[in-house]
């Protein structure tokens, strides 16, 4: 095994020795757990880039792919760690948001409750984890790993509202987890292995008595996933307990939903793909209505939303709903698409998070409130003696460059040109019309495709119209004017996430060949099976059917 090829287990060994090392010293002891964690953090973000790297270089076979044996037992028996395009972005995703979270909360909120920088590492180390293993057991582990650390994160900084919202946050991933095991018994049950290279040799060849708790075992899995994932009905308990964390919390937690779509983007490619004899595609219809009705829901939220984090919250919803979606119909450039949208959308609403901690320092308490109550019955009482208004508002420095990230978000959001917001929204709609080789779940292009493109954009449009609402109230009407006090911690954090989307604006021809080469990838699944176990062969899908 190459050097370089070690790199794949840093991203869980370095938070998880991270973590234990700041367990080790009193509660107190801010400013070293502090640098602790920022040190730890911005290694792993080296460690991301690298893996990028590493996982777009092909090696002297021409494969990409990278595999890690633990205690060098091979697969299927032993512990294995997959390193592809998918991964490696996703891990490099997590570390973006959490170095961004990390100095935002360096202003306070590490403060605000126990073993904030532990919980944090502990997180990470769960996402990484989640992200690189090759088999479900290990998947279930880290799942387990991550969520367990954001219940602390949940809770942190306490208040009713906040422990009352964490509670329910609990319970939901608590039935979440097991589901989860459920369906790994019934799927270990018949196949006899958790593998997931493996997987994909066996379900092709499963017996047609068994097949049925097969199905059963795979839809209760991902009900689990889609739980995590927020498709509706499943996501009532998102936008509450993502608008009552504490912004550092939310900002982070918004690549913990894109957890259950790499989940089944993976598994549905991977073990239900074009090989898989009569279970190919399975599920797929349902991703792809289910995702379009959660695009919709998610759309009336953010236009019903009164305030900025349930508006964020819904807006997480309609990410995670076009994601879904997209993984339905499966095709490879609709897949493609999607992971570029995701990477925009994602650093987008963690960008938001940050940011509404700030604008609400410029707002009373109660001021939307107030606002929608005189929109709704007007405020004709107007004085006799009332001066002229002054023409032009001089606004403060802090406050205007609160209100530039808004709008940019804005634009983001809503998916405008030429941000990258409408690049990936672009290359979804295109990718619908224009289809490269329909994958197995893609079926119901035609009709559907129609309606996936049009929810795209209407949900779009309503979220330029409740995001205008709330910057006209915020910034440009507001009752009384207030000058926040912003740190650079705060703010810097919350340009870098912005910025980062116009480097991907700028670098959007390299990123969509990045993605293009991960969808493809994907879609090859012989490619996946024979990495992971050398000489193994997928079935087709005349051979798996009986």
């Amino acid at each position: 095994m190459a050097l370089a090829e070690h790199l794949l287990i840093l991203p869980i060994l370095l938070p998880l020795f991270a973590g234990a090392l700041m367990l080790l010293f009193d509660e107190r002891r801010h400013v070293l757990k502090a640098g602790i964690n920022i040190v730890s953090t911005l290694l792993l973000l080296i460690l991301s880039v690298a893996l990028l790297r590493l996982a777009d270089t092909p090696d002297a076979e021409g494969a990409a792919m990278k595999v890690y044996l633990l205690g060098d037992w091979a697969a299927p028996f032993g512990i294995v760690l997959v390193l592809d395009r998918l991964s490696a972005l996703m891990v490099a995703l997590s570390s973006v948001l959490a170095s961004a979270a990390l100095v935002f909360s360096l202003a306070r909120w590490h403060k605000a409750g126990p073993h904030f920088h532990t919980l944090f590492q502990f997180l990470l180390m769960g996402l990484n984890g989640a992200f690189l293993t090759g088999d479900l057991f290990n998947l279930f582990v880290f799942f387990e790993v991550l969520l367990a650390a954001s219940y602390g994160l949940m809770l942190h900084g306490s208040g009713s509202f906040r422990v009352r919202a964490g509670l329910h946050y609990i319970a939901i991933n608590l039935a979440a987890s097991l589901l989860f095991l459920i369906g790994v018994s019934l799927i270990y049950g018949v196949t006899g292995t958790l593998n997931m290279a493996d997987l994909a040799v066996r379900i092709p060849g499963v017996a047609p008595e068994d097949r049925a708790l097969l199905e059963a075992g795979a839809a209760i899995l991902g009900v689990a996933f889609l739980v995590k994932a927020g498709m509706w009905p499943l996501c009532f308990w998102l936008p509450t307990a993502y608008m009552a964390a504490s912004a550092p919390a939310a900002a982070l937690f918004a690549v913990l939903s894109k957890v259950g779509f790499y989940v089944l983007l993976r598994l549905s490619l991977l073990l239900f793909g074009s090989e898989a004899g009569r279970l190919t595609g399975f599920g797929g219809g349902v991703l792809l209505v289910g995702g379009m009705v959660t695009i919709a829901f998610g759309a009336f939220g953010v236009l019903a939303s009164q305030s900025l984090g349930r508006l964020a919250g819904y807006s997480l919803l309609v990410s995670s709903g076009t994601l879904l979606a997209a993984v339905g119909l499966g095709d490879t450039a609709i897949v493609s698409g999607a992971m570029f949208y995701l990477l925009s959308s994602t650093l987008t609403i963690s960008a938001l998070f940050l940011l509404i901690e700030l604008v609400e320092r410029a707002q009373e308490p109660g001021a939307n409130l107030l606002t929608v109550t005189m929109e709704a019955y007007g405020d004709d009482i107007e004085p006799e003696d009332e001066e002229e208004e002054e023409v032009g508002v001089v606004m403060p420095g802090a406050l205007a460059l609160l209100s530039v990230c808004f709008g940019l978000i804005a634009l983001l959001l809503a998916g405008l040109p030429p941000l990258s917001g409408f690049i990936g929204k672009f290359a979804l709609v295109n990718a619908v019309f224009n289809p490269e080789g329909l994958g197995a779940g893609a079926k119901a292009l035609g009709a559907m495709a129609w309606v996936y493109a049009a929810l795209l954009i209407l949900s779009g449009l309503a979220a330029l119209t409740a995001m205008m609402r709330t910057g006209i109230r915020t910034f440009w009407a507001p009752l009384e004017v207030i000058i926040p006090r912003v740190l650079v911690v705060e703010i810097a954090p919350i340009i870098l996430l912005i910025g980062l989307c116009v480097v991907l604006t700028a670098e959007a021809g390299t990123v969509m060949r990045y993605t293009d080469a991960m969808a493809r990838s994907l879609h090859d699944k012989q490619s996946y099976i024979g990495s992971v176990l050398p000489g193994s062969v997928a079935p087709s899908a005349a051979e798996g059917a009986p």
